[in-house]
């Protein structure tokens, strides 16, 4: 018998292979080549947009790794998802990208040629294709070869294994994105720059800021999968509400639906019931439904082409809101109402937000909760009313939940919208279980509506608006779904 040839990921309880076997799998092979026409979807936006990063950074080499896999168990890698810039420059996105690195090169006197150092598919005149746990396509399907991916890409291609010798030689001014992984193993003893560049990594972020129509397109079919993932939550709560862990079932419920219709959810679900919803992000999705209490759904699909829809419905699971629930509900909805009419070209990024705070404080105040005016809490912005608030009130939404997240303050932050731009907007109330300076009837309620908007010429569109939003609608829309 053959042992595993150097460098195959094998695991030890694999079937020993015999050398006659090691031949026999050798050969007689169809060719089984990509259709001639096949392209990355959106295949002619890519060039432009590295033209614009090439701008950014003229006579410097540019490195943007896929990302690598990680070990979730012993020889079990968690799915892999290609870092979100590889993807804004490539189209690639599946997961056969794990390890692959763009590199634009310095040409001329201020572009750029890119290349893309890849894996192809294993050759099958070696072990790799069928014995290979990591790689192997008969153990995690077909990689394109170099001509393949040229051809989806329309970028030149070269084998991963020459990134080292590339990495080794003379060195113009290099870029690696940062917050990627090291772009060769340690462990292997080659040589690896050490130059991560915040800089890069922000400017990527930039350019991502606005969104092109196809961009809002992918948006919002991202947008409509997730409501329809709503609705079969709704449907399914009678089961979940006798199930123990009523929420792990909401959870499968919407992650079902995600995968369904494209890669997968966006970040991951949380269904937060009665004052589990006062936790930000609560993901452990282990407890029972209360009829009697509210469901907080904060979740997304992400499509094929990986773009995010981020979405949140507060449901009363009984299918009525009582009215201490509705009137913490409408205040957070009146919140996200002012928010919302913020919106426009020209208005500040942090202008949604403090519109939203604004309600949010005048409501707490006149429930007697915020000891002292709304106006000094909101003028003097000491924040006492973040006790119950926490959080912002929106981020940009894009190839990521929380997009363009490394670029600057003042391009996002504290910059101002332009048409094109997709956000959401997000006020909520956390009334913690044990907060002693609210009355009882309020502890123990968590309340977020989030919706997903695109900046207009002259304001913004609601691209969830197929999702209800006031109490009236929810309870409608619920009792239609439940009939």
């Amino acid at each position: 018998m053959t042992l595993a040839p150097a460098g195959l990921h094998t695991g030890s309880h694999d079937l020993p292979v015999s050398p006659a076997l090691d031949a026999f799998m050798g050969h007689r092979w169809a060719p089984t080549p990509l259709p001639a026409d096949q392209r990355v979807p959106g295949y002619d936006r890519f060039p432009g947009r590295r033209d614009r990063l090439s701008a950014a950074f003229p006579g410097e080499r540019l490195i943007v790794p896929a990302g690598r896999l990680k070990v979730r168990c012993n020889d079990l890698d968690y799915r892999f998802r290609p870092h979100s810039a590889y993807v804004w420059l490539t189209g690639l996105t599946g997961e056969d990208q794990a390890d692959h690195v763009l590199v634009l090169e310095p040409a001329g006197p201020a572009g750029h040629e890119p290349v893309l150092y890849l894996r192809p598919r294993s050759p099958r005149d070696g072990g790799e294709f069928y014995r290979d746990r990591r790689y192997g396509e008969f153990w995690v399907g077909r990689r394109p070869d170099l001509a393949e991916a040229a051809q989806l890409t329309g970028i030149r291609t070269r084998h991963l294994d020459e990134l080292p010798a590339l990495l080794a030689g003379p060195q113009p001014p290099t870029r690696v994105l940062a917050g990627t992984d090291p772009l060769v193993d340690d462990a292997t003893g080659r040589p690896r720059p050490d130059l991560r560049d915040a800089e890069l990594s922000a400017v990527l972020s930039e350019l991502r800021l606005v969104k092109d129509t196809w961009e809002v397109e992918q948006l919002q079919l991202a947008v409509d999968h997730t409501t329809t993932g709503f609705q079969d939550v709704v449907r399914a709560l009678p089961t979940a509400l006798r199930h123990p862990r009523g929420e792990r079932w909401i959870e499968g419920v919407f992650d079902l639906r995600a995968r369904a219709e494209g890669n997968g959810t966006s970040y991951t679900t949380i269904a937060a019931s009665g004052a589990h919803a006062c936790v930000l992000h609560w993901i452990r999705n282990d407890g029972a439904l209360d009829p009697g209490s509210l469901l907080l759904l904060d979740a997304g699909v992400e499509t094929d082409t990986l773009y995010a829809a981020d979405i949140t419905r507060t449901l009363p699971l009984s299918g009525t809101f009582s009215p201490v629930q509705r009137q913490a509900y409408d205040l957070v909805l009146a919140a996200q109402s002012a928010g919302i009419a913020a919106l426009r070209p020209g208005a500040r990024f942090r202008d949604f937000h403090r519109a939203a705070m604004r309600v949010i404080a005048e409501g707490l105040a006149d429930w007697g909760v915020l000891r002292l005016p709304a106006e000094q809490a909101l003028a003097d912005d000491n924040g006492l009313y973040r006790r119950y608030t926490l959080c912002g009130s929106g981020h940009m939404l894009g190839l990521d939940y929380h997009d363009c997240a490394q670029a600057r303050a003042d391009r996002y932050l504290d910059a101002t919208l332009e048409a094109g731009m997709v956000l959401t907007v997000e006020p909520g109330l956390y009334l913690q279980p044990d907060d002693e300076t609210l009355p009882l009837e309020l502890r123990g309620l968590g309340i977020r509506i989030e919706d997903d908007l695109v900046i207009t010429p002259d304001g913004a569109h609601l691209m969830s608006n197929a999702l209800p939003r006031t109490a009236a609608d929810i309870e409608s829309w619920m009792a239609t779904l439940l009939s």
